[in-house]
């Protein structure tokens, strides 16, 4: 099995911790928890920020010193409404009870205490349309560059059509020569509908010295350190994932595979 796959490690509490150190690179972390009715999660940020997305179910949230309250709405992510998600910054906790079965993703990178603790969502996003023909697919943005809410972290979510392309044309961040390009990590929290079912990400540089093609099942993580990544939902299966991406710049800038470039000129 490809490193850059990973496997949840458990059905119920934390499944999924993705550091730094475990995935060799500089910013980006991320942490799943599945919880039943009742149970409860909590951390420090310590240097990180974080963003808490309930990807399914409702949970009561303290951090920051704050009561949220009780956030999520959707029972089900392929719902494809906007998630409730909650901003907090590095030095600080958090905890979260949950009042139904939950998924609670923890999206993380370097703090500089540059922002306060809020929600984010369900108001202010929208599912937008994106790409063309079998590359489109549909984008619920949490924390992209437009919005000033964080330090480091980039967040969106994306719902793929059974058929479709997605994060394509194939395209690549991970040089630091802005306005070109940004250097972002990345990682995908995958979901099929119907949850039997797989979708296929490739990543692979344009020396082809990373050259990886995964099969992806429901609940798998994929980790981007560098190279171009697209993803594809076979018929049949409906594709949902999470991405998390943190750099140096908090900045969104990218550069088509060679091959691809004809395409992203063509429906631009």
């Amino acid at each position: 099995m490809s490193d850059l796959l990973k496997k949840p490690f458990g059905n119920r509490g934390k499944v999924h911790q993705i550091t730094p150190e475990s995935a060799g690179w500089r910013y980006v972390g991320f942490s799943l928890y599945k919880l039943k009715a009742g149970d409860t999660a909590a951390e420090a940020t310590g240097d990180n920020e974080v963003i808490l997305v309930m990807v399914e179910g409702k949970a009561k949230i303290t951090g920051a010193d704050q009561n949220w309250g009780v956030l999520g709405e959707r029972m089900n992510v392929f719902e494809k409404t906007p998630p409730h998600c909650l901003y907090l910054p590095n030095g600080t906790e958090w905890e979260a009870t949950a009042e139904t079965d939950c998924v609670v993703a923890v999206c993380i990178a370097p703090g500089k205490s540059g922002h306060k603790a809020r929600r984010i969502g369900p108001d202010g996003i929208t599912l937008t349309e994106r790409g063309k023909g079998t590359n489109t697919r549909h984008i619920n943005n949490i924390a992209m560059e437009n919005e000033d809410y964080c330090d480091s972290l980039l967040v969106t979510e994306v719902f793929t059509p059974a058929g479709h392309w997605s994060s394509y044309p194939s395209h690549r961040h991970d040089e630091d020569d802005y306005p070109r390009i940004t250097y972002l990590e990345e990682t995908y929290y995958h979901r099929l509908n119907p949850a039997s079912g797989f979708g296929i990400q490739r990543v692979y540089t344009d020396d082809s010295q990373l050259d990886e093609t995964m099969a992806v099942s429901d609940g798998d993580v994929v980790c981007v350190p560098r190279g171009h990544h697209p993803c594809g939902a076979p018929y049949g299966f409906e594709m949902y994932y999470l991405n998390v991406m943190a750099g140096p710049k908090r900045k969104w800038r990218f550069v088509a595979a060679p091959e691809v470039e004809w395409i992203m000129e063509r429906d631009a």
